[in-house]
């Protein structure tokens, strides 16, 4: 129940305000998106979409104030153009930095760099409504034609590290067995033995950003090398993520992040009640058809049991199963690094998305 009140659930705004703004019943939400009713140390002052967000210190925060006058995000895509901002000191921090450029800067004596080990899971995914992939030497085989140790190397270094687990390291009973890599020879025999001596052809949709797309085009390279004929489909993160919720896909590459700092936060791996299409709970295990009962039922075990050594324990037997069994291919932890000028302090990131703060940050 703490870990669970760690997440930023809630706040605290002004009911006056918000409910003057409602409009159909909807209690103000909809004026909410561009509007500030809040009480924290920032107070929106402007927001254009994929463009720029405009904070400053709120006068009325209960708490220590903001040391400057307002926070300015910007919307820069490309981490070339972050970087070059950065080293001429139009930014002060730069957050999505690619591995090359978090090299090169390293070597700016103006910048330094922090890095957090982040609550985010990147993972390949398979439906199970597509009865090759429901197989279980086919499932297997997928976790053997990942080249873990060159994506390690390059698309993720210094931004992510392997890991073939639901949980991140720093939950609970996180673990760090890593039993997959590259083999080849591995994934043909199981592909034979399920009946694809000569492999097949499936899809697999994609975001078209990086490093996602540079690892589903490398996966696409050493699955061909099994006979798997892979088509990438690419899209942007709402077409790619509403055909996956659909459960449409073959095959899907993405992410999942902690909601809460707590491991069963990431049982939506492995938990699906109702496999029905129109299944009112519908977790990750759902969106790719898969059903684990035992999985499912030691999930739920684990939430309420209240000796720690016993929850954990609990967790780690879930992974090994998972591991072994599951259609998920998991891929990599993120890190997520800043690049932040020398002259700013106070800058840290947070292990969820919504924890990294800025209102202590000072800049001289």
């Amino acid at each position: 129940m703490l870990n669970c009140l760690t997440a930023n659930v809630a706040a605290v705004v002004d009911k006056k305000l918000v409910l003057s703004k409602e409009v159909n019943g909807d209690l103000g939400y909809a004026w909410l998106k561009t509007n500030y009713a809040g009480s924290g140390a920032l107070k929106l002052r402007e927001w254009r979409a994929n463009e720029v967000l405009v904070l400053e210190r709120n006068p009325n925060y209960y708490g220590e104030k903001l040391k400057t006058s307002r926070v300015i995000y910007r919307h820069v895509k490309e981490s070339a153009t972050q970087r070059l901002l950065l080293e001429k000191g139009d930014v002060d921090i730069a957050r999505n930095l690619a591995p090359q450029d978090l090299e090169a800067v390293a070597k700016n004596k103006d910048v330094q760099t922090t890095s957090t080990p982040k609550g985010t899971v990147y993972y390949i995914s398979l439906n199970q409504k597509n009865p090759i992939l429901a197989k279980p030497e086919v499932r297997e085989a997928f976790k053997w034609l990942v080249d873990y140790q060159a994506i390690g190397a390059t698309l993720i270094k210094n931004i992510g590290v392997v890991h073939q687990n639901f949980l991140p390291l720093g939950l609970l009973g996180a673990s760090n067995v890593n039993p997959y890599k590259l083999d080849v020879a591995k994934a043909k025999a199981l592909l034979a033995k399920a009946g694809y001596p000569n492999g097949f052809k499936v899809t697999i949709d994609m975001r078209t950003v990086q490093p996602v797309q540079g690892i589903t085009e490398a996966f696409q390279q050493t699955a061909k090398r099994a006979g798997i004929d892979v088509e990438i489909i690419p899209g942007d993160g709402k077409q790619v993520l509403t055909k996956y919720r659909a459960r449409t896909h073959d095959m899907y590459i993405g992410q999942w992040g902690v909601d809460y700092w707590d491991p069963n936060s990431n049982t939506d791996f492995v938990r699906n009640p109702d496999n029905a299409d129109n299944a009112k709970v519908k977790p990750l295990a759902w969106r790719n058809g898969w059903e684990a009962p035992a999985l499912s039922m030691r999930a739920d075990a684990a939430v309420q049991e209240r000796d720690p050594a016993k929850r954990k324990a609990i967790y780690e037997k879930m992974q090994a199963e998972f591991r072994e069994a599951s259609p998920f291919v998991m891929l990599y932890q993120q890190t997520e690094v800043a690049a932040v000028r020398s002259n700013v302090s106070g800058f840290r990131i947070g292990s969820t998305s919504d924890s990294t703060y800025v209102y202590r940050v000072t800049k001289r």
